[in-house]
């Protein structure tokens, strides 16, 4: 593997202060919420990973379509490392979300629209590697992949609009509540502890991405390697 990028080993070190920052803002900055306490501060965490998670899934069917028009394999590398990074991230959000919810909802889960639209969405997404192993021929697999990260990424938009599209207890943080839901009502404070979160989990996303596109790219060499000494 290539040394790593003077840009790269600056995102990494960024990455890593945007994560110290973002924790900063959510534990200590933010003010404490009036009725949930002390477990609200989780809010930021939970947000900013869903906010990538779904965000990688996008781009993974963003690539899955730009790989079906050149057929070249960079973009199947570049839209698994989109989907294991999503995968870490989305299970974080669910998993901070049930944290969260436990002492707010009396239940560590509930068959909530929202919670589970976004739990098919992990689980899509985790067959999908499930599914990629069992294709040895590298085009097909990239076939393969980029028709299901396209039919996958549907779910991302249902989950997202699933508390407008359903009734849920799950309050609404972006846009305007309809009737009969909750909007997560903010101070100042808090929204800057928010936008500092969203930021900071971008950035880690970015840092981690690349990494992994990078590890894929040797993954891919290997692979053509031991083709080539087969054939």
């Amino acid at each position: 593997m290539s040394p790593r990028p003077l840009v790269l080993k600056i995102l990494d070190v960024l990455a890593f202060l945007s994560l110290v920052v973002a924790t900063y803002f959510a534990l200590i900055y933010a003010p404490t919420e009036a009725v949930m306490g002390e477990v609200q501060r989780l809010f930021y965490f939970h947000v900013g990973t869903a906010w990538v998670g779904m965000l990688g899934f996008m781009f993974a069917a963003g690539f899955g379509i730009v790989y079906l028009a050149t057929k070249n394999l960079k973009w199947d590398v570049v839209s698994v490392a989109a989907v294991e990074i999503s995968v870490m991230f989305f299970f974080l959000a669910i998993a901070l979300g049930s944290i969260w919810a436990r002492p707010v909802w009396n239940t560590w889960w509930t068959w909530d629209p929202r919670l589970t639209t976004a739990a098919i969405t992990e689980l899509i997404f985790i067959a999908y590697f499930m599914l990629r192993a069992g294709i040895e021929d590298p085009e097909r697999r990239a076939r393969f992949g980029a028709v299901y990260t396209i039919l996958g990424g549907l779910s991302v938009p249902i989950t997202f609009l699933a508390i407008r599209l359903f009734r849920t207890i799950h309050p609404v943080v972006f846009g305007t509540a309809v009737e009969g839901q909750e909007q997560m009502a903010m101070t100042p404070d808090m929204r800057v502890a928010f936008v500092v979160a969203m930021i900071a989990f971008s950035i880690i996303f970015v840092d981690l991405f690349w990494h992994r596109i990078r590890i894929g790219q040797l993954h891919a060499r290997v692979e053509q390697l031991k083709l080539k000494t087969m054939s």
